[in-house]
Formats: C-alpha cells, structure tokens, sequence
C-alpha cells in the first residue's frame, strides 16, 4: 500500500469508489472542488496502481474536520483506513492544525472502533445529521 495527497487525475476513482462506499455519494463536482481548496489535506492509498481508499481534511485557524473517508469493500479490515488517517494527522500536524473533528453515523461502530483506538474522543450526538434522518457522533482528536 502506498499514500500519498490525491492528484486531479486521482478524482475520477475516488468518484467511483464513493459510488461503492455510500448510499449519498460526493459527486465528482464536489470532490472536485474540495481538491483545488487551499485549506485541504487530501490522502490517497494505491495498490498496484489502483485506488482503494481515500480521506481528506478541511482546516482553519488550528482545527480541521475529516470531511470524508472511504475504503474499496476488498480493502477493509487491512489497516488502509487506520493508515490513511495516520498519514492526514501527521500532515495536518506539520501545518499547525492542533485539533481534529470528525463526524459518524451512530449505527457505523466499525469506524467508531476506529476513531476511538486512534485517540479521538466521541464529544456529543447531532441529531438528525445525515439526510436520511441518521444521528451523528462528533469525535474530536486534540494533536
């Protein structure tokens, strides 16, 4: 596996893959945008050349939210999101970003595991976040 910040060219996968990872997916318009953001950290993770997860941050002033994460299905339970978030706090620390938050859907306790073995800690529930009607967890990782 290897990691590094997505390219334009990289889009057009992560697109796909967000088709496969979730029921409202970033369009390519929205991924797009986000790319070309001057306060975005952006990861990448390739095997053999292809595309199997991808995570970004948006940042300010000292704190950033983890605005998406998503690993290929084949992919999961190997490391690759553990290791995608690893490689995003270490980048957002060497730009100054002191704090991490994030939010999960309550019924996701894989990611929850996750966040939780990574030191981030759940803050407070937002109800009725997601568009289907769905609670949101708010973690939060001080760097």
């Amino acid at each position: 596996m290897d990691i590094r910040p997505w390219t334009y060219e990289d889009i057009y996968s992560i697109a796909e893959l967000e088709k496969q990872c979730f029921p409202d997916p970033w369009s390519f318009q929205m991924l797009a945008d986000s790319f070309f953001g001057e306060n975005t950290l952006t990861a990448v993770l390739l095997s053999e050349g292809n595309v199997e997860g991808y995570a970004f941050l948006v940042g300010v002033q000292g704190e950033a939210d983890l605005a998406n994460i998503a690993v290929a299905p084949s992919f999961r339970r190997k490391g690759a999101a553990n290791a995608l978030l690893g490689y995003l706090e270490g980048e957002a620390k060497k730009r100054g970003v002191e704090r991490i938050f994030l939010e999960v859907r309550v019924s996701n306790a894989p990611a929850m595991r996750l966040y939780l073995s990574r030191g981030y800690v759940g803050r407070y529930v937002r109800p009725r976040y997601y568009g289907d009607g769905e609670d949101a967890v708010i973690f939060v990782k001080e760097l």
